[in-house]
């Protein structure tokens, strides 16, 4: 029976202390890189390691190389202006209101959720290249609002851009419509997309059109594509991302690094960041009261 001796197989280039100091200065400057730390480390101690030391030591400390969840910059007035809103309306009846908003869609995807399957070294092969324009050739801006007891019809925004033509048209006009039915408009704070439940309706939508058997490949198929899923999306799905955003929050909490909190019952759990993705919002986000007379 053979077994290996104490002490045998490679030195190590650090030592305890020194995989500590790796692990110590990515965390004080998480958007470092490997080579970059072994910078560190050869000024600080005289002693030269490669890039691959350094990522091996920092496997060994917990820390993997991932992309950053994405966010809105967020000020001290952002942030009090959040957490006053959502004590303002933790007590709401989530059946009376009509959230809405609206999105841009292309027929280039400008997310990277998107994977594929290959072989290792085939990365620049031409079917494993994926063809992406720098500036989408079609977008396609929609508007649209759900609500517990059902959502809105898809409205497609004539030639996806807000005119000023357009805007009296399409904000304007339908703003006094509300007025003259007592429909009233609650004000919603600065740069809190999540906080709209749509968002994740967006991005619902957005992999419906993306997985369809045949992909739009124009103008009027991603209109039509957008415009039938929108109508095949499940009536559950809409309750349920307005109840997980409004049934009974108590209070939001926000903390650094942009951590948002609320609490349920009693527990707290985290509230996702959305990141851009396809389907993503864009432009004014508010959300209506309806009157009980017009339920």
């Amino acid at each position: 029976m053979c077994s290996r001796r104490h002490g045998g197989g490679r030195v190590r280039s650090t030592t305890p202390a020194e995989d500590r100091y790796i692990v110590l200065s990515a965390k004080r400057n998480r958007r470092t890189t490997a080579q970059e730390v072994a910078n560190q480390f050869l000024a600080s101690s005289g002693k030269q390691i490669s890039r691959k030391t350094v990522a091996r030591c920092l496997r060994g400390g917990g820390l993997y190389a991932r992309r950053p969840v994405v966010c809105v910059p967020l000020t001290r007035q952002h942030r009090t202006s959040r957490l006053q809103w959502c004590r303002e309306h933790h007590n709401w009846t989530e059946q009376c209101i009509l959230f809405s908003d609206e999105s841009r869609f292309s027929l280039s995807s400008d997310c990277r959720r998107q994977l594929i399957w290959r072989e290792s070294g085939t990365a620049y092969h031409p079917e494993t290249i994926q063809e992406k324009d720098r500036y989408p050739t079609c977008n396609i801006m929609v508007w649209a609002g759900i609500m517990i007891n059902g959502p809105t019809r898809l409205h497609v925004v004539a030639n996806g851009t807000m005119t000023g033509q357009g805007y009296i048209d399409e904000v304007l006009l339908p703003h006094d419509c509300l007025d003259s039915e007592g429909i009233q408009r609650l004000v919603w704070p600065a740069r809190s997309p999540d906080l709209n439940p749509i968002e994740n309706v967006w991005d619902a939508l957005g992999r419906q059109v993306a997985g369809r058997n045949y992909p739009p490949t124009n103008k009027n198929t991603l209109i039509r594509a957008l415009t039938e899923e929108w109508d095949k999306l499940p009536q559950q799905l809409l309750d349920n991302v307005v109840q997980k955003k409004l049934m009974h929050v108590e209070s939001v909490e926000i903390q650094s690094l942009h951590v948002r909190v609320v609490e349920k019952f009693g527990e707290k759990v985290p509230v996702e960041v959305l990141s851009n993705s396809i389907g993503s919002g864009s432009g004014e986000n508010y959300m209506s009261r309806l009157c009980p007379v017009h339920q």
